[in-house]
């Protein structure tokens, strides 16, 4: 039975990051792209602002296709809401992942209170997103773009500023870490915590590139995914479906 990789993108992403994971895992991992509200094909739905909301919202939207053994993947504020919908499934009693894959996300055990400037300004913006591989600048720069994305990137960093940890008792499946080697704020010391958060397997792989190293080296990070996630879900190869965007 396939196993099934539910994605989660970073802040300001859509499922379109996914679009080319179906053909580059192994066929019995079938990638499924999460496009939560305010992105995408949803872009003219209200983004939330709030994580828990949200994972409450995934977690019912995602219930149906939790019907077989399933991994969840997430970059950077995709990580937080894997993280959190992992232990969301655990306290309502359902399924727990087969895998937990957080990408270029400190542990969040290490955050502190709420952080500040929950409305960056329109420039601060533009500085946090034009990295290389992040939004472009063009986009940025165009008003009437700028006016569609705006809100969301607003909504998106105000979940990942608002957002506090809240200790609970580790989880039984396996984490797999990715960090950039590039990248000055995921670094391997601020990732090393996270197998704490395990009493199964843990794996910290740290990759060439920045923040976005993703993209910079997604043929090396997919090929590691699909050798972990084999070895932690035992799924059996077979004919996967084509993606899903939930």
């Amino acid at each position: 039975m396939p196993l099934r990789l539910f994605c989660f993108p970073y802040a300001g992403g859509s499922s379109h990051v996914f679009r080319q994971w179906p053909q580059k895992l192994p066929a019995d991992i079938e990638v499924c792209a999460v496009e939560p509200q305010g992105r995408g094909t949803r872009m003219r739905e209200k983004p939330f602002t709030n994580l828990f909301e949200l994972v409450d919202a995934a977690a019912g939207a995602l219930a149906p296709y939790m019907d077989r053994p399933f991994a969840l993947f997430g970059h950077s504020m995709g990580a937080m809401i894997s993280f959190e919908l992992a232990r969301y499934l655990r306290r309502t009693g359902r399924k727990e992942p087969h895998a937990l894959v957080p990408v270029r996300l400190s542990c969040p055990s290490l955050r502190g209170h709420a952080r500040r400037n929950l409305r960056p300004a329109r420039s601060g913006l533009h500085r946090r997103t034009s990295a290389p591989q992040g939004t472009p600048a063009e986009v940025l720069d165009h008003p009437e773009l700028l006016q569609l994305i705006l809100p969301l990137l607003r909504a998106d960093f105000g979940i990942t500023q608002t957002y506090m940890h809240r200790p609970e008792t580790p989880l039984s499946c396996p984490l797999t870490i990715f960090g950039g080697l590039e990248d000055d704020d995921a670094t391997r010391e601020n990732l090393n915590p996270w197998r704490a958060h395990t009493t199964a397997g843990f794996s910290l792989h740290m990759l060439p590139g920045d923040h976005f190293f993703l993209n910079m080296s997604q043929n090396l990070l997919l090929g590691i995914v699909g050798r972990e996630l084999r070895r932690n879900s035992g799924a059996t190869l077979e004919n996967a479906p084509q993606r899903r965007d939930t």
